[in-house]
């Protein structure tokens, strides 16, 4: 059985992480970290505490009706995705312990694709 990292926990929401084929489970956000924990294998778990958290990236469409995914990309270990039912919800209870400056939005098709171009066409002026 996994120990959680956490000494009091905030929100337990189920959700699924993006890493590999995907999971189901449970994430947990607690004083000291976000947790996921898969239904099916209690190896399979994702913690990740405050103070590793660089940025929490959230896909916003529809004028942010809509956040289908969130990210948060750690400062050593690459960026973990995650979705769950209420992400509204479990974004403010992140919001208690990420800096509002580290909270930003992905970018939307449109913007992505033209950061695209703009690299292609600098990459060959030179």
């Amino acid at each position: 059985m996994v120990e959680s990292i956490n000494t009091k926990v905030d929100l337990v929401i189920k959700g699924s992480s993006m890493l590999g084929l995907g999971s189901y489970g449970q994430i947990m956000i607690g004083d000291r970290g976000f947790e996921f924990f898969d239904d099916r294998n209690v190896n399979n778990y994702i913690q990740i505490p405050w103070d590793e958290v660089d940025y929490v990236i959230a896909e916003v469409l529809f004028g942010g009706h809509w956040i289908p995914r969130y990210a948060l990309r750690t400062k050593r270990n690459g960026t973990y995705t995650f979705a769950s039912k209420q992400p509204k919800v479990v974004l403010r209870a992140i919001r208690k312990y990420v800096e509002p400056e580290h909270m930003v939005r992905s970018l939307s098709f449109f913007q992505g694709i033209w950061r695209g171009l703009k690299a292609l066409i600098h990459r060959n002026k030179h």
